[in-house]
């Protein structure tokens, strides 16, 4: 999850932390925050805070669920769409802001946010309606949970999708675990490890979307969806199939990594992040220690457990994927010594240069990982 408005207040005083906390939960602004819309037979879903690029709250969530719920039961509710306002983002990411705060006060926002936020994801992994996200802008951490598990995700030129969570003492999560794994060859561990930003076509070339449409076709098609009649799943693809061949738009532009895939499986072919680290040294390439730089400025911890997280979840449902990473969410909550000063430094004073504890990848046992990834009892995520 990824914060997009950082303040002074991260340096407020606990009890002062707490009060924001406080008012942050119990805010009624969900009605502007997020838009329900019934248009024909459809359900629309707007995502309305386009100052904060549609950043994702507990609020917000805690909407949006029992609404999906209501139009799945809902005879007259033929299908879903969830869009973003404004000119920029579907969605941005999370409210990390309110969890580090809640975490520095010992608030329980730090569960409450994570298992909410975790059953949508899982509620729009299993939705039976046709669900289509329109993701026609950035697209990161939070919001690509709320898009990539829904069967039908329309990328354009506009979209930018990343999860950059390492660079921040955290991991890919909102079921990262699950789709990251399922692209092609050793791609998902890549951009998990990474935060490698992919745009526009390529978006929908590497899976995590399932069409690409221009961005000028985007008004008429949402009003070609509203219009369908009972649709299936198979008359929703064939319209958004109809508008991907009139988009012609970069076409022809190879995908970005298309000249780095073989070396992508071969270098992040690895039993371990020591291992890839190695192989990106003897390889020498450009390309290669491009990739050694940048893992080496993410947190050592954060790339073991989602080297992990990666190897553990393309064995598992996107259920088993969701309590795991509950787990580790709890993991890195308690963690706070790595994750808040690196929210600092990367987010708020900007130097880019988070004191990561431990320092080193060899700092970072095996116990230590293991014990993230075991079960919390009865605080364990229920789907």
């Amino acid at each position: 999850m990824l914060l997009i408005i950082v303040t002074s207040a991260l340096r407020l005083r606990s009890a002062c932390r707490l009060q924001r906390i406080q008012g942050h939960m119990m805010s009624t602004k969900a009605g502007s925050e997020v838009l329900f819309e019934k248009v024909g037979n459809a359900g629309v879903i707007t995502l309305n805070r386009p100052k904060a690029l549609n950043a994702l709250n507990l609020t917000m969530i805690k909407h949006i669920y029992p609404q999906l719920k209501k139009w799945d039961k809902d005879s007259e509710t033929d299908l879903v769409i969830i869009k973003g306002a404004g000119e920029k983002a579907f969605c941005a990411g999370g409210d990390i802001r309110a969890v580090s705060e809640a975490g520095k006060a010992g608030d329980s926002l730090t569960q409450d946010l994570f298992r909410e936020e975790y059953i949508l994801n899982n509620t729009i992994g299993t939705y039976q309606k046709p669900y289509v996200a329109l993701i026609d802008g950035i697209t990161m951490g939070g919001g690509v949970g709320l898009s990539v598990h829904g069967r039908f995700r329309v990328a354009t030129e506009k979209t930018l999708f990343a999860m950059p969570e390492t660079g921040i003492g955290l991991f890919p999560d909102v079921g990262g675990g699950y789709f990251l794994p399922r692209l092609q060859g050793k791609l998902g561990l890549f951009l998990a490890l990474t935060g490698f930003r992919l745009k526009g076509r390529d978006v929908q070339r590497v899976g995590v979307a399932t069409h690409f449409v221009q961005s000028d076709k985007i008004v008429s098609l949402e009003k070609d969806l509203v219009d369908l009649k009972t649709p299936s799943n198979s008359d929703v693809a064939q319209l958004l199939d109809s508008y991907q061949e009139q988009s012609s738009l970069d076409a022809e532009k190879p995908f970005v990594l298309q000249e780095q895939t073989d070396a992508i499986d071969r270098l992040f072919s690895a039993g371990s992040v020591e291992e890839i680290m190695e192989n990106l040294k003897k390889d020498g390439s450009a390309f290669a220690l491009k990739q050694t730089e940048t893992l080496a400025k993410m947190s050592p911890t954060s790339l073991k457990l989602t080297f992990r997280q990666i190897q553990e979840g393309a064995r598992m449902s996107l259920q088993e994927v969701l309590v795991m990473e509950y787990r580790l969410s709890q993991a890195c909550m308690k963690r706070l010594s790595d994750f808040f000063p690196s929210l600092l430094a990367v987010l708020i004073d900007k130097d880019q240069s988070p004191k990561w504890k431990p320092s080193t990848l060899s700092g970072v046992s095996e116990q230590a990982i293991e014990e993230c990834f075991s079960s919390l009892g009865e605080r364990d995520l229920k789907l």
